[in-house]
């Protein structure tokens, strides 16, 4: 890919996901839900407004200035992101969301530099490490979420064919958006959970 089609399909790729994010922002206050029809025609306009500069104050599209702050997500993050859009959609089951808390919490204090133990230098290309990604991708499959063997595998050709700028393996699996996501939804589902079993209690407490 030349440099002028990676920045193209990168502003829009983050158009897109500004879309869907703000697409589920609606959904989440909106009662009845929103219909997929809908859902497909503001993502279709919402990016638009997203990758084209709005107005003579705005010399770059605004998904140019988005992405110079967050730079580019993983993919794993933009189809989660996008797919959480579509009908009757896999819900991310828990324990995956612990296993990439987990994996982020160990793995950016040492790629920023903490000791001489480099986790990312394992993403140029480590047999390895690629090993025990597809061996994830498979306890995906086994807890019954194939959409993240799907998304997984849609990470590894999309690093294979540099897709972004980056050519290491890391930056097309993790990101800090989808560790902070993974934390929270993790220990928020912990608290669903609790909240059940204390409302449970109390319907069945004798007396």
């Amino acid at each position: 890919m030349t440099n002028n089609l990676m920045q193209i399909v990168a502003l829009v790729e983050m158009s897109i996901t500004c879309s869907a994010l703000l697409i589920l922002l609606f959904q989440a206050f909106a009662r009845n839900g929103i219909p997929f029809f809908a859902k497909g025609l503001f993502v279709l306009i919402f990016a638009n407004l997203f990758f084209w500069p709005l107005g003579i104050s705005m010399e770059l599209p605004l998904a140019a200035y988005i992405r110079g702050v967050t730079g580019d997500l993983s993919i794993v993050s933009t189809l989660l992101l996008w797919s959480a859009l579509l009908p009757n959609h896999q819900a991310t089951p828990t324990p995956i969301k612990w296993c990439i808390a987990i994996v982020a919490i160990i793995f950016y204090p040492f790629a920023l530099g903490v000791s001489m133990f480099d986790p990312y230098a394992w993403g140029y290309g480590s047999i390895a490490f690629l090993i025990g990604v597809l061996i994830f991708a498979l306890i995906c499959g086994l807890a019954a979420w194939t959409k993240g063997v799907w998304i997984i595998g849609f990470a590894i050709i999309a690093w294979s064919f540099h897709w972004h700028e980056s050519n290491n393996l890391w930056d097309y699996l993790l990101d800090p958006a989808l560790a902070i996501w993974a934390l929270f939804a993790a220990l928020d589902g912990i608290r669903k959970q609790r909240k059940e079993k204390a409302r449970s209690g109390y319907l069945f407490r004798p007396g």
